[in-house]
C-alpha cells in the first residue's frame, strides 16, 4: 500500500532525522510543516484532492535535539573492541566482559574499566588485575566516540535510490 512507503525526513539543515510513512509525510507537507524534495511514485487521492507521494521531505523549522550518548552495554563494549579479546588478540563472537580492576577490589563498571575477553583469558585472569595475572592489555579501554544522531535502517540503504544524495557517505 502506498501509505506504508518509507519517506526520509530531513531537518531544516538537511540532516537526516527520521524515516516515516507516506501518510504522515503527506500530512506534514499539506499542513505546511515540511516541503517535498523528492517525488515518490504516484499520487494519493482523497475527497479534498490529489497529493503527490513524497520520497524525501524537509521540515520547515529546525528541530534541535541532544546527541545520543553511547550506552555502556555488552554489545557496545564488543563493538568498541571490534569483537577481539583485549588480552590475546583473538577475534571471536564468543566473548565475555572483563573488569580490568575487579569489582570486588573496588573497580567501577565504567567504559575505562571494562574490556572484552575470550573465555580462556577471562578464566586465567580470574579475580585479579592484569598485573597480578601477568597479562597485558592490548589497548587501553576508553569511552567510544559518539555516533551521528540518526542512522538509516539498513533495509532502506540500498532499496531507496532517491535518498542517497541526502545521506552522508
Amino acid at each position: 500500500m502506498f501509505t506504508e512507503s518509507p519517506v526520509l525526513v530531513l531537518n531544516q539543515n538537511y540532516e537526516p532525522l527520521d524515516v516515516c510513512r507516506t501518510r504522515r509525510a503527506v500530512l506534514l507537507v499539506y499542513r505546511g510543516k515540511a516541503e517535498m524534495l523528492e517525488d515518490g511514485s504516484g499520487f494519493l487521492y482523497s475527497v479534498g484532492g490529489r497529493f503527490a507521494i513524497p520520497s524525501v521531505i524537509r521540515l520547515a523549522t529546525l528541530v534541535k535535539r541532544p546527541r545520543p550518548r553511547v550506552r555502556l552495554s555488552r554489545g557496545e563494549v564488543f563493538n568498541r573492541d571490534n569483537y577481539t579479546c583485549q588480552y590475546c588478540g583473538r577475534s571471536s563472537f564468543h566473548l565475555t566482559i572483563d573488569h580490568v580492576k575487579p569489582k570486588y577490589q573496588g573497580g567501577p563498571h565504567t567504559w575505562e574499566n571494562v574490556v572484552s575477553a575470550c573465555v580462556p583469558c577471562n578464566r586465567h585472569k580470574a579475580g585479579r588485575t592484569p598485573e597480578q595475572a601477568s597479562m597485558k592489555l592490548l589497548t587501553k579501554p576508553v569511552v567510544p566516540r559518539q555516533r551521528p544522531g540518526f542512522t538509516i535502517p539498513h533495509r532502506y540503504l540500498e532499496s531507496v535510490a532517491s535518498w542517497r544524495k541526502y545521506l552522508a557517505a
